[in-house]
């Protein structure tokens, strides 16, 4: 048996999304868009190819690390990315809430 190979995660400006690599081969992303000083994650998709192997939380865990270290705040459109802000509380400090405002924009946003 081989040792996986350790995925790396990239963030994608142009495309508005962090990928997440094994091997070289995309295994999956997290979308997002930005709103004055907010990164708000919308989608979340592993390939089928790579379920199960932990990847989401890996991707996850990587793009938060990198909006906190831009000096953005995440707000957790994505239900993968509140559920993983649930388990992961040392995120709070710069996580807002999901309200009615930010889903109408993001709403008008994609639709552009």
């Amino acid at each position: 048996m081989t040792q996986a190979a350790t995925p790396l995660v990239r963030n994608v400006d142009a495309r508005h999304r962090y990928e997440i690599l094994v091997d070289e081969v995309s295994a999956g992303f997290t979308a997002y868009r930005d709103r004055d000083g907010q990164r708000v994650f919308f989608h979340t998709e592993i390939d089928d190819a790579f379920a199960g192997q932990g990847l989401a939380s890996v991707l996850v865990q990587e793009a938060l690390s990198h909006v906190r270290d831009s000096g953005k705040r995440i707000v957790p459109v994505c239900p993968y990315v509140a559920k993983f802000l649930k388990k992961h509380e040392e995120f709070a400090d710069i996580t807002d809430p999901v309200t009615p405002e930010i889903l109408q924009w993001l709403e008008a946003t994609l639709a552009r």
